[in-house]
């Protein structure tokens, strides 16, 4: 076969790919945006009195299944989120955007990689309190048991600090881009209009701060098992609303974490329906 027809054969090939890859990596986001903004809502709840829960994306999930077709909601939640770790792992495997082989790109596959085994544990949980008779059980703390199996390996202490740390600079960068409003160039704002395009740089800009300050603080939890070596200091989402609703005007700051976390669900929703997948225009 000529170089040509092998070229013309692996773009094929590549092309023929593509749609998959992309339509998973759509849907992906928008479960995630759909857990995020159900979190911020509950929590919200909590924050002002009426309801919900400050036990993060666990409640959330034990409250869904007491409503009507929560079971229902808590399935499409598992799945979606599944198809949002298979997006991570192409893309710590594949490469797809081309970041490249340089510390960018091993960095931008390390962080994937990292998120990926966080959301395994959160879609796992969902599946759990969707399978249990009416949510009575589900999904233990995922960041505690990974921590504890961890602790038990040759310098555990130093790969459950490095987790910690890349964490907290991924959480920093996401409020980076959130005050930048680099995040923008992530979109197809030709094929948006005005008020969408409002929605999604408000959105975008408030949760990207909001959730990177929330990240930055798991990783501080992580880093607190790594110096202690005490698994009970690992806290995830959960834990990190938690320690805020303990805080001096921790109601008011709930509140606010809250409504960041539901504007980060909106611009997570949105992603999933404007962004370039740098795989193609669509």
């Amino acid at each position: 076969m000529s170089t040509s027809s092998r070229s013309y054969s692996s773009r094929k090939t590549k092309e023929e790919i593509k749609p998959w890859v992309r339509r998973l990596a759509r849907v992906g986001y928008m479960a995630k945006g759909l857990v995020f903004v159900l979190v911020g809502i509950l929590t919200f709840m909590a924050a002002i009195g009426i309801g919900g829960n400050t036990e993060g994306t666990q409640g959330m999930f034990k409250s869904l299944a007491g409503m009507p077709f929560g079971e229902v909601l808590l399935w499409i939640i598992g799945i979606g989120l599944f198809l949002y770790i298979m997006w991570l792992l192409i893309k710590v495997v594949k490469d797809p955007q081309n970041k490249g082989k340089g510390m960018k790109g091993i960095f931008g596959r390390g962080a994937s990689l990292v998120i990926a085994i966080i959301y395994s544990g959160l879609a796992l949980s969902a599946i759990q309190v969707a399978s249990s008779a009416g949510g009575r059980s589900g999904g233990g703390n995922s960041e505690k048991t990974m921590s504890a199996e961890l602790l038990s390996q040759p310098y555990g202490q130093w790969i459950i600090g490095i987790i910690g740390g890349i964490i907290i600079f991924y959480g920093l960068n996401e409020a980076y881009k959130g005050i930048t409003t680099k995040f923008m160039k992530r979109f197809h704002t030709q094929d948006m209009s005005t008020q969408e395009k409002k929605v999604a740089r408000n959105s975008g800009r408030l949760g990207l701060t909001a959730r990177g300050i929330v990240l930055a603080m798991v990783g501080y939890f992580f880093i607190q098992v790594a110096y202690t070596a005490d698994s009970d200091q690992a806290k995830g989402l959960d834990g990190a609303l938690n320690e805020i609703a303990q805080e001096s005007y921790g109601q008011w700051l709930l509140g606010i974490a809250a409504i960041g976390l539901f504007l980060y669900g909106i611009y997570q929703i949105a992603r999933g329906r404007y962004q370039h997948m740098g795989m193609g225009r669509y």
